[in-house]
């Protein structure tokens, strides 16, 4: 179908790789998250494996890739939920891991090159006395170039908001695929045409993140005789800004049971609240928490939990991977509540769902208020389901974002504007990046994904 072998030829001594093994591995994320994309991904692979390990190789790729109109899917630590990284219509798979390094720290920045592990972007930032604002729960494995593409927020989003909130991405260079590749640095703003993009409209190349002071973390797990008493406590600490806390994470029961490493630690029948607090904040959480009702029933210096793995690594879309190591039909689609009454919201949303599967609230700021995102650990049964799930949520007056689906559009998290469509043939005249995976216009088919309502996930707004 391409012309592999006179791309491969062209490229030279760029490392590649035609093995079977190697194109399966790499040509899938975690979507076996959703059991439609589990599906509607099966048998969807590269035909070809590249690994460029400076931007000069990542160059003579593309202009390769170019002349032989073969399409071209970025990929870094295959941290997806959406299949993002899968190469809908096969092709080159890029692996992006070996552009990897830290370029430099500074005060209140550090910028990488886009193949480096979040992890060690912060490792190095805490050699200096800082920390990254947020990182995925993904954290030892990700990119940087890959939380920015598909990432919302993450650990420090309760503080600071959430990726697409102005300050939070300084800067993105990206490399056009084009026949003679450009370097395009993108600041304020315009970062937000590469977020959500999910490397299917430029490719990037490094990032410029912004640093803070860091802190001295206690993980907490707290437990609440009910889910909305453990809401109203999340909800508390996240609006009192004196508390300083980098993850505010509600679990209805039976979730502490459902997460393995939690097991034992949370009573039976209570839900639970999982927290990053600054140990100079420990009083005054531990007085919030009394004050609703909460026990602290775990609490320790970060990375020195009982449960053995980061707390963070049982939280966000992370929390269902946990989930689905014991139970692998559970799944959720993403709930959004922003609004003045956050209270109320989930509370109406709650009283709906009820006896549909435990719910999750994370909590984290989005522009200038605090908001949550979550829904229902369901036992899957069909498309039909969670579409009944998200009119629900939404009759409410909650948002849903399509967790069930691999393109920009059809996830429903970047509004597709104008811009944005300028942005992609300006750095994508071809068309060749992960076809299928950003459609130019609505009645564009997405390759692959469930047909669920998406609405008000207000994702292009900057607070």
């Amino acid at each position: 179908m391409y012309a592999i072998a006179d791309f491969l030829s062209a490229i030279a001594d760029v490392e590649s790789s035609v093995d079977p093994i190697t194109i399966r591995r790499k040509s899938r994320d975690r979507y076996a998250v959703s059991p439609l994309l589990r599906q509607q991904l099966q048998g969807k692979y590269a035909d070809v494996v590249v690994s460029p390990k400076d931007k000069a190789e990542l160059a003579r790729v593309v202009v390769a890739a170019v002349r032989y109109k073969i399409p071209l899917t970025a990929r870094g630590g295959g941290t997806a939920n959406y299949g993002q990284s899968v190469p809908l219509r096969g092709g080159i798979l890029l692996d992006m891991t070996q552009i990897a390094g830290v370029v430099w720290t500074k005060r209140g920045a550090i910028r990488a090159l886009a193949g480096t592990i979040v992890g060690d972007m912060d490792k190095t930032a805490r050699e200096t006395g800082q920390e990254l604002r947020m990182f995925p729960t993904t954290r030892a494995t990700a990119t940087i170039a890959g939380f920015i593409a598909g990432g919302t927020g993450g650990i420090g989003s309760a503080r600071w908001g959430v990726l697409r909130d102005r300050g939070n991405i300084a800067a993105v260079e990206v490399m056009t695929a084009e026949e003679e590749p450009r370097l395009l640095e993108l600041r304020g703003t315009k970062t937000l045409l590469v977020h959500h993009g999910y490397g299917a409209n430029c490719i990037i190349t490094e990032v410029e993140m912004p640093l803070t002071h860091a802190e001295d973390w206690r993980e907490t797990v707290v437990a609440f005789p009910t889910y909305m008493d453990a809401v109203r406590c999340g909800v508390a600490l996240g609006t009192t800004p004196g508390i300083v806390t980098k993850l505010l994470s509600v679990h209805e029961w039976p979730t502490p049971h459902l997460i393995q490493p939690l097991r034992g630690i949370v009573p039976e029948g209570c839900s639970m609240l999982s927290s990053y607090v600054a140990s100079a904040s420990a009083y005054d959480f531990d007085e919030v928490v009394a004050e609703h009702r909460g026990t602290v029933v775990a609490a320790a210096p970060e990375g020195e939990g009982a449960y053995g793995i980061p707390l963070y690594e049982m939280a966000f879309g992370h929390a269902l991977a946990q989930i689905q190591k014991t139970e692998p039909d559970r799944t959720a689609i993403e709930g959004f509540f922003h609004t003045d009454d956050l209270v109320g919201l989930v509370e109406r949303v709650h009283r709906r769902l009820d006896g549909v599967g435990p719910l999750r609230l994370e909590l984290r700021r989005w522009g200038s208020r605090l908001a949550g995102s979550g829904s229902p650990y369901v036992n899957f049964e069909s498309e039909e389901q969670l579409q009944r799930i998200a009119e629900i949520m939404q009759s409410e007056g909650a948002g849903v974002a399509n967790s069930h689906a691999s393109s920009v559009r059809a996830v429903g998290k970047k509004d597709v504007t104008a811009e944005d469509i300028a942005f992609k043939r300006l750095c994508d005249p071809f068309g060749l990046l992960n076809p299928g995976g950003f459609e130019m216009d609505e009645s564009d088919d997405a390759d692959v994904g469930a047909d669920l309502p998406v609405s008000n996930w207000v994702a292009r707004r900057v607070g």
